[in-house]
């Protein structure tokens, strides 16, 4: 799914619809240019878990939790490191709950990760001349878990929040394969 977004507060409206929708375990991998809205988007994700603290660029602290929301929020930043350093940090603690309770996991330039999640959402930010943003939305991984399902829901936010698409596959026949695979995680 691709999406023209003409300024920061309709990125910043994408990230509060994908935290309405979230479910634990969400995994949202942030891709793009320095500048190009990545922890804007992040900051509406943090809005639509309900999450009152401000939300900041962890990019010198690299990782920074919010837990008072409906689900916790973490939020990675790996621009500063080494893919070495990313290893040592240990971030798939964060979307296998290991030793913290199930929430979003939000990161930041993920292409320095030596072990990707199972499944997760990839989000790639790019600047358009004279349109403001593109977003490309797509389910990365091995398993797809409930992804297409929230890709789904995300396009009828889109819909019904009037923003501009560009591209939106039919994702019909998926939603029914998710649907009938985990039936006890249907979204309202």
């Amino acid at each position: 799914m691709r999406l023209i977004l003409p300024d920061a507060r309709a990125t910043h409206q994408v990230g509060c619809w994908l935290g309405e929708i979230a479910t634990p375990g969400t995994v949202i991998l942030l891709s793009g240019e320095l500048g190009s809205g990545k922890t804007c988007l992040v900051q509406g994700l943090g809005r639509g878990l309900g999450i009152t603290e401000s939300i900041v660029s962890p990019t010198f602290t690299l990782v920074c939790e919010y837990l008072e929301g409906r689900l916790p929020l973490y939020h990675l930043d790996l621009y500063r490191l080494s893919c070495a350093s990313v290893e040592q940090l240990h971030p798939e603690g964060y979307w296998q709950a290991e030793e913290t309770p199930p929430g979003v996991t939000a990161i930041e330039w993920p292409e320095r990760l030596v072990t990707y999640p199972d499944s997760y959402l990839a989000l790639e930010l790019d600047w358009i001349t004279d349109q403001g943003r593109q977003v490309s939305i797509r389910v990365g991984g091995s398993t797809v878990g409930n992804y297409h399902l929230l890709l789904h829901l995300l396009q009828e936010k889109f819909l019904q929040g009037g923003t501009s698409l560009v591209e939106v596959p039919d994702l019909s026949a998926s939603i029914l394969q998710v649907q009938e695979k985990f039936p006890g995680q249907a979204l309202e």
